[in-house]
Order: C-alpha cells, then sequence, then structure tokens
C-alpha cells in the first residue's frame, strides 16, 4: 500500500507527525510552568517552548493552556501573584503575534498548495504521457501486423495473376490446337467425302 503514496502524501503526514510533537512539547512546558508556579500566558508559553504564537492559539493547544491558566488563577494564595492574569495590553500582544503567525501562517498554505497543485499537475501528465507512449506502442504494434498482412496479401495476389496468366496461355494454346485439329479434320473429312464422289461417278 505504501507504494501508492504520493511525495505529497509523505509531506503532509510528516507534517502532521512535527505538528503533534511540538502540541505534545507545549503541554508538557505548560505542565512546567504550572508545577513552578510561572505565570502562565500564551507569549510566555509560546517563547518557553520555541513554538510560534499561532500554535498556542491552535484547537485543542488554547484550551490546554486557558485550563492551566484557570487552575493557576484559582490556586491560593496565587491570585494576587502580578502576573498570573494576563494584563490587557499582554492579550493585545498576544493577538497580534498571533496575526503576524496567522499571515505567515496562510503565506504557508497557500506555498504548500501550489506546490500541491504543481506536483499532481505533474504527475497527470506523466500519466497522460505514460497512457499515450502506450498508445502509440499498441498503434505502432498493430501497423505492422497490417503491413506483414499487406505484404502477404500483395504475394498471394501477383502468385494469382501469373497463376492466371499461364491458365490463359494454356487455354489459348489448347483453343489454337484444337482449331488446327479441327481444321485438319475437316480438310480429311473434305478430301475424304470428294474421293468418294469421283469413284461414284466413275463406275
Amino acid at each position: 500500500m505504501s507504494s501508492s503514496r504520493t511525495p505529497a502524501d509523505v509531506l503532509v503526514q510528516a507534517r502532521r507527525q512535527a505538528s503533534q510533537r511540538k502540541r505534545a512539547h507545549v503541554k508538557t512546558v505548560v505542565d512546567q510552568m504550572k508545577t513552578s508556579a510561572t505565570p502562565i500566558t500564551f507569549t510566555a508559553v509560546a517563547k518557553a517552548a520555541g513554538v510560534s504564537t499561532w500554535l498556542v492559539y491552535a484547537e485543542g493547544v488554547r484550551g490546554y493552556i486557558e485550563q492551566a491558566r484557570a487552575d493557576q488563577a484559582g490556586a491560593p494564595d496565587r491570585a494576587t501573584v502580578t502576573g498570573t492574569r494576563a494584563s490587557a495590553a499582554s492579550l493585545r500582544t498576544d493577538l497580534e503575534l498571533a496575526r503576524q503567525d496567522n499571515r505567515a501562517l496562510r503565506s504557508e498554505v497557500d506555498r504548500l498548495t501550489t506546490a500541491l497543485r504543481h506536483n499532481l499537475g505533474r504527475q497527470l501528465d506523466e500519466e497522460s504521457t505514460h497512457h499515450l507512449r502506450s498508445r502509440v506502442d499498441d498503434l505502432t504494434t498493430a501497423n505492422s501486423k497490417l503491413q506483414d498482412e499487406i505484404r502477404g496479401l500483395t504475394k498471394e495476389n501477383i502468385d494469382l495473376q501469373n497463376a492466371l496468366r499461364t491458365t490463359e496461355d494454356d487455354l489459348t494454346a489448347a483453343r489454337t490446337g484444337l482449331r488446327r485439329m479441327i481444321r485438319e479434320q475437316t480438310s480429311q473429312l473434305d478430301r475424304g467425302l470428294g474421293h468418294q464422289i469421283l469413284g461414284n461417278e466413275n463406275p
């Protein structure tokens, strides 16, 4: 089954696996920050995990971070710790970074989409070329067989024409011989009748 996978399939699977590893790493970093009582913000998590901001806002990761922040905010004697709750400025910064990363992500998606389209187009062209080559080979083979049949029929026709000419020559010779024989027999008959008539006239 793996032999039917295209380069695009391999690329998609590799990126999916890399994304899964990054998501697991982010969650590990969040757990460590929660255990060490380090204030959890989206920007702080992205920086600590070494990932782009858009990833910490991705589905499945964002909820995990929000839950960790809620747990940290609700913990005893942590409510008054500076930085526990993200300020409005921090949230605006996170949002702007997320927008930048989203633009970069869209650009990357467009690039991958274009590459995938070109790859699929190339595969279709190769498939079409392969089909045409196969068709040309089939037609060439069929043409070769037809040429052989034509040569065989041509030889057979020549042989038949030669046999016909031979038969016509034999028939012409037979007719000539028959006419000669008829003339000879007629001449002999005429001479015989002439002698018989003369004999009757002279008893």
